[in-house]
């Protein structure tokens, strides 16, 4: 069995260029929900890089865990 790479190719650009979009898009969709607000609270608490890195794993930790509640959710309902 011989390894098609234009097909391999063809999705790692594809998965890439759906994690970019669904990145741009949550982003807007921040962005909408809590405009300057948040804005306002990013650049306070990320002046300080230690305090940045707090930040950055807090917010990812609350949306991975946020993202794994609606998808656990959604796979009990079927």
């Amino acid at each position: 069995m011989s390894i098609n790479w234009q097909e391999i190719l063809f999705h790692f650009l594809g998965g890439l260029g759906l994690f970019l979009y669904s990145i741009k898009t949550m982003g807007d969709g921040l962005q909408q929900a809590a405009g300057d607000r948040l804005r306002f609270y990013i650049d306070k608490y990320t002046s300080n890089p230690f305090f940045g890195v707090l930040v950055g794993i807090g917010m990812t930790a609350l949306i991975q865990s946020s993202s794994g509640w609606y998808w656990d959710d959604c796979s009990n309902s079927v």
